[in-house]
């Protein structure tokens, strides 16, 4: 099997001993001769490899690692043909290991072996026989193929029940990639050039994306270039951002991150990217121009790019666990550096404690585990020029010893860090742990994806809201959510879809998911999915069901874009993409996944776009629609206009007991009168006010338009009920006529005069 057990602590110690002693390295049980590499002392920081000038102006790199427990480290340098340089780390301050190699130069891969006691029982998994990564590695050469060999212990051990207690000797550095060193050039001039669009939170429309599914079929993108930083930042992915009108990407993990055993044994891979294993290192699969080092450069361009575009580009990012998994994954870093100090342990130390449901959590209330991330956060900001972040299962992170703790260490320190503190921040507010739901909860620094919103608006549409409360406080800023502590409309992230789950057209097309492809039985993926079919299960040549989905897309996104609080769509919705029914593609590297822009040449999904693109210049053009307060509900004038107002069918406001009746319809009006604050000059902020009705039942409906002091007359803006829109100005309605709303529709009106 290339292992043995290690059964007790006085062979363990043996062991170490020998390890210390022999001059040469054991390498598939052949001893080598370690060839001699010069290592001057160097210095503890900056941690990871820092190209830079030595003593006596000598270039070379520093090499700095923390490993609390460890009893040797040793740095392993790799020439073009993978041929091995080790060379022993003496240097050890306050835990790190460190050392300057003269003549190390950028482009060079490198890795670390360390040294220490054998002892899952409590908690203890060196192995000097697996090449680490770097965890501050700036660049990652080659993939992770997860052979046996790349396990610290015997994967296909007979009884695995114990297997992760036999240690495996085999040398895994042939099969796994390597750190590259990478020359940090702040002094590049285009760099310094960048301008950050700074886009306030309110004005912000986001727009999820993935960088490889998102170009790979553009068919005005080189080929060459398709699935690539350079893709993305091409002219004629941009063009598509611009028209759409959104005003900041955020892009799916883009970490340097591994694909999951069970995946690559079934020829999947890991798609979406939440399988992190290097927090400093942009993905080199997404990389047109090399790996090692020039993925750096290309995600700064294209960086770049998108800011001249005036495009902030946030990023999705997964501290709370890595692709190591639990005690039968892989060695690949933090678990063969040190175990226990990176990692939440149980009180059987073998086991890890799983919050994030992959197998390990971070144990992010140790500081140095802390200060990876925060270092890791920094990075990106300063040196890679990233405008925010969106972090996944950030309940994870909020957790002290056991339970969330909103005034836990990681977001103490982010609060008064004075880089992290001024960007875009953007919590996944659960995890799978006991109490991990925490919507609403983050501190007013903070923004949360709001799944009730999602909920609310989907059961809306599809007919299942007992009555029309939860879709009032979803319209209007979710203020039973928000409204505390200084937090604002913003904290609201509103979406209807995301990567995970059914894209916006499989919402109106599916009422089951249909994950076969992913080879997991469809037992993967979730079965609440609050969607409606329309009638027909998948796709269909009824003409009749075709148009009623259009129409409900329609519906889904002007109530997206109309609603308080910062809007995110997924890329691709706009078009119409489906990913047939998969509501869990997250090993689908192909069309299932990738935007479809042949989309753009059939009239209906053009006209789809074209109305979603008139709804973000709507929002953009009009304050009251992106409010960076919330509605008091209050008149402020004599003549008792509020600042929000809410109708029944009946044209009359609506009551207590109208909020607790069931209802299929609900007026919501903005007052462009009353919208607080003040311009960059001081003056008042005033806009058109607005009308908007929702009609979920599948008639037509009578909506009697509210009277003085609301309105004189109202004029159509948006009429979802139609498959093109037509420019304003529009039909123009008295106040107090009764209209007919067409069913499963909604109007915008404004007020005219």
């Amino acid at each position: 099997m290339g292992g043995r057990p290690v059964s007790s602590a006085a062979e363990q110690e043996a062991v170490t001993e020998a390890a210390e002693e022999r001059p040469a390295a054991l390498v598939n049980g052949e001893r080598r001769a370690v060839p001699a590499v010069p290592v001057w002392p160097g210095a503890p920081t900056p941690l990871g490899a820092r190209f830079r000038v030595g003593p006596d102006g000598v270039a070379g790199t520093n090499f700095a690692l923390w490993a609390g427990g460890a009893e040797a480290v040793e740095l392993c340098l790799f020439d073009a043909h993978g041929k091995e340089t080790r060379a022993r780390l003496t240097e050890l301050t306050h835990e790190i290991w460190h050392g300057f190699v003269p003549g190390v130069m950028p482009g060079q891969r490198y890795g670390f072996r360390v040294h220490g006691r054998w002892d899952p029982w409590t908690g203890g998994r060196w192995n000097p026989a697996k090449l680490l990564l770097d965890p501050y590695a700036r660049a990652v050469d080659g993939d992770f193929s997860l052979p046996p060999e790349v396990y610290g212990h015997v994967r296909d051990w007979p009884e695995q029940q114990v297997a992760d207690t036999v240690r495996d000797d085999r040398d895994s550095a042939p099969y796994v990639p390597k750190g590259v060193v990478v020359h940090d050039d702040a002094t590049d001039d285009e760099w310094m050039e960048d301008r950050r669009p700074k886009t306030p939170w309110a004005d912000s429309v986001i727009y999820e994306v993935h960088v490889r599914g998102f170009t790979a079929l553009h068919p005005g993108i080189p080929e060459e270039l398709r699935g690539t930083y350079a893709g993305l930042a091409h002219p004629a992915a941009i063009e598509h951002l611009v028209k759409l009108g959104v005003t900041a990407v955020e892009l799916l993990p883009v970490h340097q991150f591994a694909h999951e055993d069970h995946l690559l044994r079934r020829g999947l891979k890991n798609y979406w990217g939440y399988n992190s294993i290097g927090y400093f290192a942009p993905h080199a699969a997404y990389a047109a121009s090399g790996t090692t080092g020039q993925q750096v450069g290309e995600f700064k361009r294209m960086v770049r790019a998108l800011h001249a575009a005036g495009i902030e580009v946030i990023l999705d990012v997964v501290y709370n666990h890595t692709a190591e998994a639990g005690e039968l994954g892989p060695t690949l870093s933090l678990k063969g550096i040190d175990n226990r100090g990176y990692y939440r342990l149980q009180s059987d130390a073998r086991r890890y404690a799983d919050y994030t449901g992959c197998g390990n959590t971070l144990h992010v209330v140790q500081p140095h585990v802390l200060r990876l991330i925060t270092d890791s956060l920094r990075y990106w900001v300063t040196e890679m020029g990233v405008d925010g972040f969106r972090f996944d299962l950030a309940a994870a992170l909020a957790r002290s010893m056991h339970d969330v703790d909103m005034l836990s260490p990681f977001l103490a320190v982010i609060a008064q860090d004075p880089v992290l503190r001024r960007v875009k921040l953007i919590a996944e507010p659960w995890d799978v742990g006991s109490g991990g739901y925490q919507v609403g909860a983050f501190p007013p620094l903070w923004t949360e994806w709001n799944d009730r919103y999602r909920n609310a608006v989907r059961d809306f549409w599809r007919g299942a809201l007992p009555d029309v409360r939860d879709l009032g406080y979803r319209l209007s800023g979710s203020s039973d959510l928000y409204a505390w502590g200084g937090r604002r409309p913003y904290a609201s992230v509103n979406f209807i879809t995301a990567h995970d789950g059914f894209t916006l057209r499989d919402l109106v097309s599916y009422e089951r998911k249909h994950n076969e492809a992913n080879g997991e039985g469809n037992r993967d993926g979730t079965d609440d999915n609050r969607a409606w079919n329309c009638g027909t299960e998948g796709e269909t040549d009824d003409e009749r069901v075709r148009a009623l989905r259009r129409r409900q897309l329609r519906n889904l996104l002007t109530t997206l874009l109309l609603s308080t609080g910062v809007p995110m769509l997924v890329a691709g919705d706009e078009l119409g993409r489906t990913q047939r029914g998969n509501n869990n593609a997250y090993c689908q590297d192909n069309e299932i996944s990738w935007v479809d822009w042949g989309l753009l040449e059939d009239p209906g999904w053009k006209a789809l776009f074209d109305l979603t693109a008139r709804l973000i210049d709507l929002r953009h053009r009009h304050p009251v629609l992106r409010r960076r307060a919330f509605f008091s509900g209050r008149a402020h004038s004599a003549d008792g206009l509020r600042d929000l107002a809410w109708f029944t069918a009946r044209g009359t406001e609506m009551t207590e007991r109208d909020w607790y009746a069931p209802a299929a319809s609900l007026g919501m009006y903005l007052s462009g009168r009353d919208i607080p604050g003040r311009d960059e000059r001081g003056a008042p902020i005033v806009d058109d006010s607005f009308l908007a009705v929702l009609h979920a039942g599948d008639r037509p409906a009578s909506f009697l338009l509210p009277g003085p002091p609301w309105a004189e007359r109202y004029e159509v803006v948006v009429d979802t009920s139609r498959e093109e829109q037509g420019e304003a100005p529009g039909v123009v309605h008295r106040a107090g006529a009764s209209i007919t709303v067409p069913a499963r529709a909604v109007l915008l009106l404004r007020v005219a005069g």
